[in-house]
């Protein structure tokens, strides 16, 4: 006899956990399942895990900024404490370099006040003080290093920065979402590690459970899509990826931890910063270090992957991206060792998420989300448990979108704008950036 359940969620990172938690706590009991050995193990322990309120969009970002309230009080949200010690926001700030890529600025500020998000503006003077040793000269584009012009300056110069004091990163993502998990299974919810589901039943017209790769099956009305670079794979098995405008991609990436340079003392002036002049972001790491990621320039090709088989080891691409930040970073050193990260993103095609039903009754999807949602995770529970209980009570969010209420921002925002049926959006980066 089958097992049951009132609803399962298909991955255990930081977004299925926290859509565990917001169900539970709206008296459901919903069971996640998980192919690795605990939450958060896969792509989501890979996040550089950047708390910041800027996006390319006022939903985006209005969400992004509502985050921030939440990271800050990260206990109270909870409401349990865990036996591992409780995840810790790093609110250091974000600075964001004024490019001719990002158009100064103008458009994100624009949001921004719009928004009410606070902001300083630096001057060049400014910035090094922030940031000593930094090089303000211009590179745009970003370039290979087999370019003749990689590292020559373009005649131009960075005129200075904004400074966001609601943003930082988060000390260890793992243990945030394992943080989620504890907190969900107080209110109610189950997590089943190392199984993987084979298949995706359905009954009568619409989702009836699952099937595992061991032969269990598990009866629930409601299956909710969270499995991150496998979300594709998923949605094929329910058979609802041809009702979709937007699909999602694995993407590989690449993310490099290296010595701070020379002079920065990142112990003690921990930062995040973004630099769409030279395509890289880099955030400060424990010890003194740096974590160094790509912007994804137009210069550099994407590869696409299938989850189950890529290559797990660096390549070329990390010296790339350390050499790019030793163009702002002059005394930045590049060791011969390699260290950092090798994972995935799992990428829609406009790199904006979708959190959405499906046209499986009772299949609901919080994909498309690495690589720019780590921050959102705990909004994105609960606008997904706030859709599952609207669709389920009889709403139809195709034609009348569901709402969700920012209560530290008070604004609403449209569940609606992350719709899978949406065309792509052309206010996007189409980044990391999201």
């Amino acid at each position: 006899m089958a097992e049951t359940c009132d609803s399962i969620i298909i991955g255990a990172g930081i977004i299925g956990s926290a859509t565990a938690l917001a169900l539970a706590r709206k008296g459901w009991k919903p069971l996640a399942i998980d192919a690795l050995p605990a939450a958060g193990y896969g792509s989501t322990s890979a996040s550089c895990a950047i708390i910041r309120p800027y996006y390319s969009t006022v939903d985006g970002s209005a969400i992004a900024y509502e985050s921030h309230f939440y990271w800050k009080d990260w206990p109270a949200f909870l409401g349990f404490a865990d036996e591992r010690g409780l995840a810790r926001y790093v609110n250091c700030g974000c600075t964001i370099l004024k490019t001719g890529r990002n158009g100064q600025l103008a458009a994100i500020l624009s949001i921004m006040d719009e928004l009410g998000v606070p902001y300083a503006e630096l001057d060049a003077a400014a910035l090094q003080d922030r940031l000593p040793g930094i090089d303000l000269n211009a590179y745009a584009p970003p370039k290979r290093p087999e370019d003749p012009a990689f590292g020559l300056p373009n005649g131009g110069t960075i005129s200075g920065a904004a400074f966001f004091p609601t943003g930082g990163y988060i000390s260890d993502p793992q243990l945030a979402a394992h943080n989620m998990q504890r907190a969900a299974e107080a209110a109610g919810a189950a997590f089943r590690f190392n199984s993987r589901v084979a298949e995706i039943a359905t009954r009568d017209g619409r989702v009836a459970g699952v099937t595992l790769t061991d032969g269990t099956t598990i009866a629930a009305p409601v299956v909710v899509n969270v499995a991150g670079p496998h979300s594709s794979k998923v949605n094929r098995m329910a058979g609802v990826d041809k009702g979709m405008k937007i699909g999602t991609r694995a993407l590989r990436h690449e993310v490099a931890h290296v010595p701070a340079p020379e002079g920065l003392d990142l112990e003690r002036n921990r930062t995040v910063f973004s630099d769409s002049d030279i395509g890289g972001y880099c955030r400060s790491e424990t010890g003194n270090f740096l974590l160094i990621g790509s912007e994804d320039p137009e210069c550099d090709p994407r590869e696409w992957v299938d989850p189950d088989e890529y290559d797990t080891e660096f390549s070329e691409h990390w010296r790339t991206q350390v050499m790019r930040a030793a163009q702002r970073f002059p005394k930045l050193g590049i060791p011969s060792d390699t260290r950092g990260v090798v994972s995935l993103y799992d990428v829609t095609d406009d790199w904006i998420p979708i959190y959405d039903k499906s046209d499986l009754p009772g299949f609901y999807m919080a994909v498309g989300t690495s690589g720019n949602q780590f921050k959102n995770a705990p909004i994105a529970g609960e606008m997904m448990a706030e859709l599952i209980v609207a669709c389920e009570g009889g709403q139809d969010h195709d034609r009348e979108p569901v709402g969700f209420r920012l209560r530290h921002i008070g604004r609403e925002v449209s569940i609606g704008f992350y719709s899978r049926q949406r065309e792509v959006n052309p206010d996007s980066s189409f980044s990391v950036l999201g």
